[in-house]
């Protein structure tokens, strides 16, 4: 289909293009910006006065359900359409893990049927996520992984680990890593800290972070392996892949978005909504995040989406699921942050549109002749209510419960097709 996206603000993280103008898309692709190309003859017009027409978000982590529950792929990816989000990244930790090739394939297939954002599986370091036998790495990147992960934590065995990154460099495949060293990390649901003692939650140290920061870091002086360290949490940590960065290790970050707002105060008189993996932590270790962001130590912001069951909310702190619905806060959360950080628009959203595609190796995430049209229209003065009945993911449970926010995708296109469109009404089947 051909369309004409007029008299929208664009907004091109990748090349800093901020100007009123219009877009062009022709057989899945971006036709042209500003001037029609000779001949157009658009389909359809979609007249963006007054809201932002930007790339599609790119989610580095996203909790789909599948494989596990039956029906939930649909749905999550409705979710993520609906958060202006073109590409969500699915971590290995499904139920089976995606350590064998069958997995993959069945995933992208359902993906596909589901007609939402486009899927990036990423494949099970270690069979069964297991710690201990390296999986088929090379066999599951033939059928579509991404790249690999050993979510949760570090192996026990550092002698696995250091195999790990030998084999990949060996076929420069990309490793993403938790740093969490778990024998520190115990069963602490709780950052450590003066909140944590107060209502006598077993704690999560920093030490558990920097711990496993410098044994990656010492393995990759050692290997050459790239590594993507997912999800850091602590000033410490930022500033250990500061120095890594500095000293020029292959190495790229991430930051879940709830980590860019709240802080372990926020558990209040222990929320179980505020249970979150990792958790959070204190103000300077928030600040230290932001700082982060701003000078590029952290290259990515993702929503770490994982939707959680009513009943697994409904219980102790302590023994609440940790996660929370995040795929349809992400967008105005990230503008709630330039808002704050008074940060360009555009080098806001680059953390969630052209950072996490350059991560991926993707060429996404950016307004230019010719890439795929993966385009998000979202009006940057929307104001809305996070209630569950407004969300469209399976899990309601979020740290933002309640609040309004500022910024919601009106449309999402996907290769040039409209997935999502929010003035349809088309979402009413999903709730």
């Amino acid at each position: 289909m051909r369309l004409a996206i007029r008299n929208g603000r664009l907004v091109d993280p990748a090349s800093g293009h901020d100007a009123v103008a219009d877009l062009f898309i022709a057989d899945g692709r971006i036709a042209a910006l500003g001037r029609a190309p000779d001949g157009f003859a658009a389909e359809r017009e979609i007249d963006a006065r007054g809201l932002v027409v930007a790339p599609g978000l790119v989610d580095l982590c996203a909790r789909m359900r599948e494989p596990g529950a039956e029906g939930a792929l649909k749905r999550e990816m409705r979710a993520a359409l609906a958060g202006g989000i073109t590409g969500v990244v699915c971590p290995p930790d499904t139920d089976p893990p995606l350590d064998e090739p069958g997995l993959v394939r069945m995933l992208r297939q359902r993906s596909r049927e589901a007609a939402g954002a486009r899927l990036y599986p990423l494949g099970a370091l270690t069979a069964g996520l297991k710690g201990e036998v390296l999986a088929e790495i090379e066999t599951l990147a033939e059928v579509g992984c991404v790249a690999f992960m050993q979510t949760g934590a570090l192996p026990h065995d550092n002698g696995v680990l250091l195999q790990i990154l030998r084999y990949a460099k060996t076929f420069d495949l990309p490793v993403w890593l938790r740093p969490v060293e778990d024998t520190l990390a115990g069963d602490g649901v709780a950052g450590a800290g003066a909140v944590a003692g107060r209502l006598g939650l077993p704690a999560v140290p920093v030490l558990a972070e920097t711990v496993a920061l410098h044994t990656i870091f010492e393995m990759q002086r050692d290997t050459g392996a790239r590594v993507h360290l997912c999800r850091l949490s602590s000033a410490a940590g930022v500033e250990l892949v500061r120095r890594a960065k500095r000293e020029g290790l292959p190495v790229t970050a991430d930051v879940a978005i709830h980590h860019v707002h709240l802080t372990d105060v926020d558990i209040g008189y222990f929320d179980p909504d505020f249970r979150l993996d990792p958790p959070l932590r204190t103000q300077r270790d928030r600040d230290a995040i932001v700082a982060g962001l701003a000078d590029g130590t952290i290259d990515a912001i993702c929503s770490d989406h994982a939707p959680v069951g009513e009943d697994d909310k409904l219980l102790p702190f302590g023994e609440a699921a940790p996660g929370a619905t995040a795929l349809e806060t992400l967008l105005p959360l990230v503008l709630k942050w330039a808002q704050t950080a008074r940060l360009p628009l555009a080098q806001a959203l680059a953390k969630v549109s052209c950072e996490p595609a350059r991560i991926l190796g993707e060429p996404t995430g950016r307004l230019a002749v010719g890439v795929k049209a993966d385009v998000t229209v979202f009006d940057p003065q929307a104001h809305w209510t996070v209630t569950r009945e407004a969300l469209l993911s399976r899990g309601g449970d979020t740290p933002f419960s309640g609040y309004e926010l500022v910024g919601r995708a009106i449309l999402t296109l996907v290769g040039g097709e409209i997935r999502f469109d929010r003035k349809s009404g088309s979402d009413s089947d999903f709730r």
